[in-house]
């Protein structure tokens, strides 16, 4: 019997409702899924090798710079509370279409109007439909795989998953760079070609099976609940400040990659800003994979080492405005996001209830996101006031504290776990 306020979900754990008429299989609705994912992901990343020539147009700082950019993640973090969820309630596709639709309704918006003000909008647009297409595309992702799959392990949803979400975030700024450096209308033509492949992804959607199986008695709504109550409290909170300074490490590398570029090393071509872009997320989608055949507890062990290190190595290409250590660095430093995301999504997806795997992923990406837009923000504000230098020098050790913190309440949270077994 199904207790009280339960989701209404497929009535055997962890194995998905059967494939509605007309769908796709389970295994063909797995990629459509996960290329819908990375075309929504890769969408949200294309004006960042654009933002200089914003700049250039409109004249504003690189503090307006990070403030846009953070609007993206705030419109993330709060479609994740209003509804990054529901999917649980009333079906994955059911939230993943409409999503799809703000993407697209984002673009049109950069199309009509290249200002500041359309800019801004078309960002809270986009962090809104992302916010729920990362929450629940990883579930229903989830939900694919093992209904594909029922008996193998997790490693494909795990590398899919996030390789989608990151590797989207690498292609979008890459294609809308070399856009913007050969082809006429930068601030145009990019968004004429996603807007295609959105209309795409949502055709994929629409073709893939539903997994959830909603029933007629749903619970009352409510906001997202930010509960540790997933299983293990120790390892989410774990997960969630690892997933915290591996998004932050994107967000103020990605935020300020195109005005260093600029504004520091005189470089003004806009593939190499995609460039820099690219390299940060598609390192996290190589090491993803690398780091497959080793263990859960080394590959943590792992990114939290690279996470540092190219902390390290971003303030040291910031002070010597070296465009080589400055690439090495997100190299190094998206290597370690990489695992770090690869290895949080894995640990809540596996923890969580079946009938609150969609809470429980979206919870732990409303700390993502908020490490994505406050350090950016926050960077940004500081350097109004003391050098890009120190700035990024204060960033890299609130972050190196907080990847300690993490990799300590990791610690606990193995060795309980080890206890408890014996």
């Amino acid at each position: 019997m199904r207790a009280p306020g339960t989701p209404a979900t497929s009535t055997a754990p962890d194995r998905p409702a059967r494939t509605g008429t007309g769908s796709a299989p389970h295994g063909a609705g797995f990629w459509l899924v996960a290329a819908a994912f990375t075309i929504a992901m890769a969408f949200n990343a294309v004006p960042s090798p654009l933002y200089p020539i914003y700049q250039q147009r409109d004249g504003f700082a690189t503090l307006t710079v990070t403030v846009v950019f953070a609007v993206f993640a705030l419109g993330v973090a709060a479609s994740l509370v209003v509804a990054g969820h529901v999917s649980d309630w009333i079906g994955r596709k059911r939230v993943l279409l409409p999503a799809l639709g703000l993407e697209l309704v984002a673009d049109v918006l950069f199309l009509a109007s290249p200002s500041l003000p359309a800019m801004i909008a078309a960002r809270l647009l986009g962090g809104l439909g992302v916010g729920l297409i990362t929450a629940t595309a990883t579930a229903h992702l989830h939900d694919l795989h093992r209904a594909h799959r029922p008996h193998a392990g997790p490693d494909r949803f795990e590398t899919v998953s996030t390789g989608a979400n990151l590797g989207g975030l690498a292609v979008g700024p890459l294609v809308a760079g070399a856009l913007a450096q050969y082809v006429d209308h930068p601030l145009r033509v990019p968004y004429l070609v996603f807007g295609v492949l959105l209309l795409l992804a949502i055709l994929a959607v629409a073709a893939a099976p539903e997994t959830v199986e909603v029933l007629a008695s749903r619970p009352s709504y409510r906001p997202q609940r930010v509960s540790t109550d997933h299983g293990d409290r120790t390892a989410y909170v774990a997960a969630a400040g690892a997933g915290f300074a591996a998004f932050a490490i994107n967000g103020v590398y990605t935020a300020l990659s195109a005005g260093f570029l600029l504004g520091v090393l005189h470089e003004p071509g806009h593939l190499l800003a995609g460039v820099a872009a690219c390299v940060l997320m598609a390192a996290a989608v190589v090491a993803q994979t690398a780091a497959n055949p080793l263990g859960a507890r080394t590959r943590r062990a792992l990114g939290l080492g690279l996470g540092a290190a190219g902390l390290v190595l971003l303030a040291v290409g910031i002070r010597s405005a070296d465009l080589t250590v400055f690439l090495a660095a997100g190299i190094v430093a998206g290597a370690g996001s990489g695992i770090l995301t690869k290895s949080v999504v894995g640990t809540v997806a596996a923890m969580a209830e079946p009938g609150k795997r969609g809470e429980a992923i979206s919870g732990l990406f409303l700390f993502c996101y908020a490490g994505m837009s406050l350090p950016a923000i926050g960077v940004g504000l500081l350097s109004r006031c003391v050098s890009l230098t120190t700035a990024v020098y204060v960033f890299s050790a609130v972050l190196v504290a907080v990847l300690a913190g993490a990799a300590l309440l990791s610690f606990r949270s193995s060795r309980a776990s080890r206890a408890s077994r014996a």
